[in-house]
């Protein structure tokens, strides 16, 4: 089994494509995962990725054999608004139309967290409904549409039950074990039991507890059970991304792009490759 490895731009959420490339080149990086770029999540309005600048980005991919692993979105199903979830289809329409133009095989979304006065059942029905009408528009752009277990739907079941609802044959699962972990101490064993041949794309991070709060760690350094990953994706027979999620954007204190990147790829050549 050989899986790829990637990162996330959260990890540089102001840097340029050149420099994004830069550095996923210099560390033997497989792929990128784009999340922001130059502050931006809405990633279709960057002169980056349109008309001649798409064209340099693109080549510049194909120059450093990188390929893109998954294209992120701020996208989020869960208000009572049919109003509000169209927005956010709308927004998914536009991402996928630029993961058509790089590649990439598919569009992160999430459900995300159960809105005041809503209740589970009700959010879990909107989101399975926004998921299915996304993923019939993004087929026709050969791009599937990927919900990462996250919020209030973090826990591996939960999402699975998202997708069986969904019913879906061209969405699946960004999984983030530590999402499940941090919030319920749930086990990777557990994760693919539950989510198993949906899984389409993995986070990788690791994290200690500290003062009754999770805190992200550089790789190997934490409290998350990385080698037990390593194992049940084995297991599996996972050949997809592994992507380091590194989230510099939303933690502005932990350790710069520039210290965490190199470091998780050496620490994944001798651990996992």
């Amino acid at each position: 089994m050989s899986m790829k490895v990637s990162f996330s731009t959260l990890a540089c959420p102001d840097w340029t494509m050149p420099q994004i490339i830069a550095i996923a080149a210099r560390e033997s990086y497989d792929g990128i995962e784009l999340r922001f770029v130059q502050g931006e999540d809405s990633l279709w309005k960057l002169p980056a990725f349109s008309g001649k600048e798409l064209a340099s980005t693109k080549r510049a991919l194909v120059d450093h054999a990188l390929t893109i692993s998954c294209l992120d979105t701020s996208c989020r199903f869960h208000s009572p608004d049919a109003t509000e979830r169209g927005r956010w289809i709308t927004e998914g329409e536009r991402m996928a139309d630029l993961a058509a133009e790089l590649s990439a095989p598919g569009l992160r979304v999430f459900g995300d967290t159960i809105q005041p006065g809503a209740d589970r059942a009700s959010t879990r029905s909107w989101i399975a409904e926004s998921i299915r009408e996304l993923a019939e528009i993004t087929a026709a752009r050969g791009v599937e549409v990927w919900i990462e277990n996250h919020g209030d739907f973090a826990a591996a079941g939960e999402t699975a039950a998202i997708l069986l609802q969904a019913a879906s044959p061209k969405a699946g699962v960004v999984w983030d074990p530590a999402n499940s972990f941090a919030v319920t101490q749930e086990q990777p064993a557990l994760g693919t039991a539950r989510l198993g041949g949906a899984i389409r794309h993995v986070h990788i991070k690791d994290l200690r507890r500290d003062q009754d709060q999770w805190k992200y760690v550089l790789t190997g350094e934490g409290a998350f059970p990385l080698l037990e990953l390593k194992a049940v994706l084995e297991e599996i027979q996972y050949d997809r991304f592994l992507s380091f999620e590194w989230e510099k954007k939303w933690h502005p204190e932990i350790a710069d792009a520039d210290i965490a990147l190199p470091h998780f790829s050496r620490w994944f050549r001798k651990n996992y490759a």
